[in-house]
């Protein structure tokens, strides 16, 4: 029974960190209507900046915690609120690329400035014995922990329901106007919102480093996943539920991690109970509950007037024949350029599901993984190349199906998260497993016999990229395209047409799988062997971003993102350019996202208003920016007035 204990007071505490990081992810959520991707980002930086204070620069510790914790989840909050305004007026997919790029980039900026190694840290909080539970030793790290985030918990739950600020939260995601008219700002309701949540975030990233006694960047930002199974049991709105949710996870998952000691079957599982959680919950929530916040935004449907077809053809006789010459010229580079030619499948297919159907997919290096590992066990048992690379897009076309069946009773913030954990859970549980890379010595792969050398087989990848591209011009052109961007705009109107919304969901997720895997299989040929270590599902995050900032057709961005994350740093004479390269991803992410849909538009026509004429400085308005007030004269302001008194 010790042993149990041992296990369940370890759940109990790890359990409240997620608790703690769900509430605030939770708050800015229902508080904005932006689901904060970057939130685990925001506890990474706040870990790095209180042990570097605290270690490196020799401050108390609660010094450090002060600076780490309260005022960097002020100024972050502050930073961050302006950002969530122009984001609630864009539609889900650039809300999720924007909070998807703000992880990227604190990832490149930490690592750019401490490194990319974890570093060992000692605790944050004391170790000694507290108490013994059934002969258990309780720290009081522990106990401290417990209480702070049960009070914590509390503490929210009754500034909610108690103070007027709280109420005020509550209303500010449905009517801000109204909001407004009471005589409240908007705009300082949501700032204290974000900085309460950022300031929940910067506690649950110092806490967790603390816990494991390493700070590890690239975990930390990612402790929104952990958190994200305990917000879907608080059916991510109840911020209790959200907190009890936490230590729910952290006992689950505790408990496994008992049971995987003597089972090798489980080990992995303890993990990935987050994920677990988090997917079984998207799929048994009645979907009336996961109703995303805020307003609802469709993406603008604009109809580009296209090119001459001369100047079309023109364009990609230029861009042909530059390919043709690149192996004569880059020389020793030239393996770089046939990792980029390999990916273009793999930004083709990602393209398909974000740009033309208007889905989000944060699995698509899962995808990439599972046609490299099909490819290499096809390989091995003798099957010819071809069939073995045909082979690889075969496998993943039931997966595909798989992440469809999410897709269809969930779309945008859903549908991400779904493909998120589902991308996490397959790395961690599945790639060691002997079906998939097996060992760290993995798997061995080859290339044809006609094209073994690097210039040859650069031929025959580009030869199947244009096909790709041709495949998919047709697609778009095609019945199916129209279908996909129907749906895109919307799914409603293509069902009273008499078409099935659900037949085209599961058609493009399982031709994207199918798109990516051969990719992956592409890319496994490059070089003779592949491990688990090149597929880590940060990629997938990385690969949303770069698609964004590429461009808005499809085949367009295909070209461009390889030669961006893959061409580029090669080219750039310093050792971190990769990590230069992530930072101005994230950052490139985050100002597409806010100008996308009219947000350009409008950030230029404020600049010109507020010039005034002859540059002369605009008198000075009623009217906050970002404060959605109407204009009101007369009997209606009376009236209003009125309202607000009663």
């Amino acid at each position: 029974m010790s042993e149990y204990v041992t296990f369940l007071v370890i759940g109990v505490t790890v359990g409240t960190v997620y608790g703690l990081s769900a509430m605030g992810l939770v708050l800015t959520y229902k508080t904005t209507g932006v689901f904060n991707f970057g939130h685990g980002a925001i506890g990474a930086g706040a870990a790095v900046i209180f042990y570097k204070l605290r270690d490196d620069g020799g401050l108390p510790p609660w010094i450090a915690a002060f600076l780490a914790i309260v005022i960097f989840g002020i100024v972050v909050g502050a930073a961050f609120e302006p950002i969530a305004r122009r984001l609630a007026q864009v539609s889900t997919t650039y809300k999720v690329v924007a909070t998807v790029g703000l992880i990227v980039a604190v990832q490149a900026l930490v690592q750019l400035i401490y490194g990319v190694v974890p570093m060992s840290v000692s605790p944050a909080l004391s170790q000694k014995r507290a108490f013994t539970l059934s002969g258990v030793q309780v720290t009081y790290e522990q106990v401290l922990v417990t209480v702070f985030g049960v009070v914590s918990a509390i503490a929210l739950y009754a500034f909610f329901r108690a103070t007027r600020t709280g109420r005020a939260m509550r209303a500010v995601v449905d009517n801000p106007e109204l909001l407004d008219m009471t005589g409240v700002s908007p705009t300082k309701v949501r700032r204290t919102a974000w900085m309460i949540g950022c300031g929940f975030a910067a506690v649950s990233g110092v806490l967790l480093a603390s816990q494991q006694q390493q700070l590890d960047v690239t975990l930390l930002s990612l402790l929104v996943v952990q958190a994200l199974g305990a917000a879907a049991i608080g059916a991510f709105t109840n911020l209790p539920m959200s907190f009890a949710g936490g230590i729910i996870v952290g006992v689950v998952q505790a408990l496994i991690s008992k049971e995987a000691s003597s089972n090798v079957s489980l080990q992995g599982l303890d993990t990935n109970a987050p994920f677990i959680i988090l997917f079984l919950l998207l799929l048994l929530i009645p979907k009336k509950r996961l109703v995303e916040l805020g307003q609802t935004v469709k993406a603008r449907s604009s109809v580009r007037e296209p090119l001459p077809v001369q100047f079309r053809s023109s364009a990609a006789v230029v861009v042909l024949a530059g390919a043709c010459v690149v192996p004569f010229v880059v020389e020793e580079k030239l393996v770089t350029w046939n990792v980029a030619l390999s990916q273009v499948l793999l930004f083709l297919s990602l393209g398909l599901l974000v740009r033309t159907s208007g889905q989000i997919s944060l699995c698509q290096m899962g995808f990439f993984a599972i046609g490299a590992a099909a490819f290499g066990h096809a390989l091995g048992s003798g099957t010819p190349w071809l069939m073995a690379v045909l082979w690889a897009g075969a496998v993943a076309i039931p997966v595909g199906a798989l992440i469809a069946i999410p897709a269809i009773r969930l779309s945008g913030l859903y549908l991400a998260l779904a493909t998120l954990g589902f991308g996490v859970l397959l790395a961690n549980y599945f790639y060691p497993r002997s079906y998939f890379f097996g060992s760290r010595v993995g798997l061995q792969t080859g290339r044809p016999g006609w094209f073994e050398s690097d210039k040859a087989y650069y031929f025959l990848l580009l030869g199947i990229a244009i096909a790709g591209i041709v495949l998919v011009a047709l697609i778009e052109r095609a019945r199916l395209g129209r279908l996909l961007r129907g749906m895109a705009d919307s799914p409603v109107g293509l069902t009273t047409l008499g078409l099935s919304a659900n037949v085209t969901l599961v058609l493009v997720f399982c031709l994207s799988a199918s798109m990516a895997a051969m990719s992956g299989a592409l890319n496994a040929s490059v070089f003779g062997g592949i491990t688990q270590d090149s597929y880590s599902y940060v990629y997938s995050l990385i690969f949303l971003s770069v698609l964004v900032i590429s461009g808005t057709s499809t085949i367009v961005a295909a070209i461009v993102a390889p030669l961006l994350s893959v061409v580029a740093p090669v080219y750039i004479d310093n050792p971190d350019a990769a990590l230069y390269l992530q930072l101005g991803y994230g950052v490139a992410a985050i100002a597409t996202a806010m100008l996308a849909e009219g947000g350009g538009s409008a950030l230029l026509g404020q600049l010109t208003r507020n010039r005034g004429p002859e540059g002369a400085a605009p008198a000075r308005s009623l009217r906050r920016f970002g404060d959605a007030t109407p204009n009101l004269t007369g009997s209606r302001l009376q009236e209003v007035r009125s309202h607000a008194n009663a």
